[in-house]
């Protein structure tokens, strides 16, 4: 593989450009006011943004149905702006990701309306097409459309019903059926050719590479991922030829497949992997998909960070030094973390993620506590538009998002009194923002929390509090402690070896204490706690 070094200390921000900063006073954010506050998104010490979908689109969902990937939607600004983002970020130490929908389109794509056409085209086997109009197609596990456009047949869907699914072919076509072709098929390999094309585009304009959405459903019917993995390997292979510094993570959720796939960096999800939900979302009503138990980062104290780590350090020796993986506090799909927690709470949400051996991601706004709002769904959000409101950045008209009236924001700002604002907590200390970037600069500047650095698991067991774990390069060390439950805990273990016995307390939260006795660690965790020390 040929991830890059600055990937090592990577601290990812991701940025929903609709609800980021409004320049020109429509209600949407754009292009021109990411621009804008690049010094702050620097200034908590991320050195990559990542970009929701920016392109042309009906918006049907939000973006994630392209008509048009060589072209910013005018609402976002225009090319020319993208082009200025790349290039003003990397400037100030940042790289930029696009958000890339390889799986399907929108309706409007171009493509998509030529192989609606009943007269054979260069498009017809672009999207999957059955043969006939009322084809069954439930023992493929596929969902169609029916009645739309002019050839015999039914569309298949990726996702909601105006979102296509392209044609990379199927792993075992079955010989009855002729629309199922093979991945060998010429029409595959034209997609396959446009797809790179496009990736070159923006990287020749200054992405620095591409998070790739359902990155692992292209081909259909690949139960054990080998035709789609051979997919990407080609992708990689030709992407490497004229841009090998391209970085490309993965919404594969299942690190082991995608980092053999080609892929930089992959990240850990519910949807293959069920382990993203078992520390923060596992109760009913905090995760976009059905979940229920309980979270190990809540103040009850009755969750199982054990079956987390196991899965963990399973795709953890698989992957590593080969690629790496990546954790977010939220995104654009799941409910905030603030979601019935308080500060403190979030604070330790954010000491397990920052210290761990994985990517981080911030969800903009959770460095502040951005709070999750019950809302009508916007263009296809549904329940997950609740975690897509504006960024709150002061205490000016519309929390500093926009200047444009009320009624024409993209989606309300949070309306209570006391909604969390960057203005305010930069001015203090002992605000989640002020701690969020300290442990990012502590993270940034400790190679033994970098990701090619050892990772050891020193206390963990299944339904017990606190997790103690050890982060070392053989010059560095640091010993982590986190108990998110409210009951306060004591822990002894032994010293671990080759761990030198001087400890300094660099981040400490509600008095939590590590003392050494003999040859004994003696962790003294309150409720709510953790802390961060440096063994010298």
């Amino acid at each position: 593989m040929h991830a890059q070094d600055w990937l090592t200390t990577a601290v990812f921000y991701q940025v929903y450009p609709q609800s980021f900063y409004d320049s020109n006073e429509d209600g949407i954010g754009d292009i021109p006011g990411i621009i804008e506050k690049l010094d702050y998104i620097a200034s908590l010490g991320c050195n990559a943004i990542w970009l929701n979908p920016c392109f042309v689109s009906p918006f049907k969902d939000a973006g994630y149905d392209v008509a048009d990937y060589r072209k910013v939607a005018p609402r976002y600004g225009q090319n020319t702006d993208l082009k200025r983002l790349f290039r003003q970020a990397r400037k100030k130490g940042i790289r930029v990701f696009l958000d890339f929908v390889a799986g399907h389109t929108s309706i409007e794509h171009p493509w998509f309306k030529q192989s609606c056409d009943s007269d054979r085209n260069k498009y017809t086997n672009r999207y999957i097409w059955t043969s006939h109009w009322l084809e069954n197609t439930e023992e493929y596990n596929l969902k169609v459309v029916r009645g739309f456009g002019n050839r015999e047949g039914s569309f298949v869907t990726n996702f909601f019903w105006a979102q296509p699914a392209l044609n990379y072919g199927f792993a075992e076509p079955d010989p009855q059926k002729k629309w199922q072709l093979p991945t060998n098929h010429p029409d595959i390999k034209a997609l396959q050719n446009d797809m790179i094309e496009i990736l070159q585009f923006w990287l020749s304009m200054g992405a620095a590479g591409f998070r790739v959405d359902m990155a692992s459903s292209l081909v259909k019917g690949d139960s054990d991922k080998e035709k789609t993995i051979q997919l990407w390997k080609a992708v990689r292979k030709e992407l490497n030829k004229t841009f090998p510094d391209a970085v490309l993570i993965s919404e594969w959720c299942c690190p082991a497949d995608a980092i053999k796939a080609g892929f930089d960096v992959d990240f850990i999800l519910e949807w293959e992997c069920p382990i993203d939900c078992i520390p923060f979302r596992q109760e009913t009503g905090t995760n976009c998909i059905p979940t229920e138990g309980h979270s190990f980062f809540r103040k009850k104290g009755k969750g199982d960070i054990s079956k987390f780590m196991r899965l963990f350090l399973d795709h953890y020796q698989k992957t590593a030094p080969h690629g790496y993986m990546a954790i977010y506090t939220g995104n654009h799909d799941v409910q905030r973390i603030s979601l019935g927690r308080t500060q403190k709470e979030i604070e330790l949400i954010f000491a397990f993620i920052l210290t761990m051996p994985v990517i981080p991601f911030i969800y903009y706004g959770d460095e502040i506590g951005m709070r999750y709002l019950n809302l009508p769904s916007k263009e296809g959000g549904y329940l997950r538009t609740g975690s897509r409101t504006p960024m709150q950045w002061s205490v000016l008209r519309n929390a500093g998002f926009s200047k444009a009236k009320q009624n024409d924001l993209y989606l309300p700002i949070d309306p209570s009194g006391d909604h969390p604002t960057v203005e305010q907590q930069q001015l203090r200390r002992n605000s989640l923002l002020s701690r969020v970037r300290r442990l990012i600069q502590l993270r940034r500047e400790s190679e033994a929390l970098s990701l090619n650095s050892g990772f050891e698991l020193l206390y963990c067991r299944p339904h017990k509090y606190p997790l103690i774990y050890r982060r070392h390069n053989g010059r560095e060390q640091y010993l982590i402690a986190i108990n998110p439950s409210v009951n306060p805990v004591s822990v002894e273990i032994d010293i671990p070896k080759n761990m030198n016995t001087k400890l300094l307390m660099l981040e400490v939260a509600n008095n939590a204490s590590i003392k050494i006795a003999g040859p004994r660690l003696i962790f003294n965790m309150p409720g709510t706690s953790f802390c961060i020390a440096r063994a010298e």
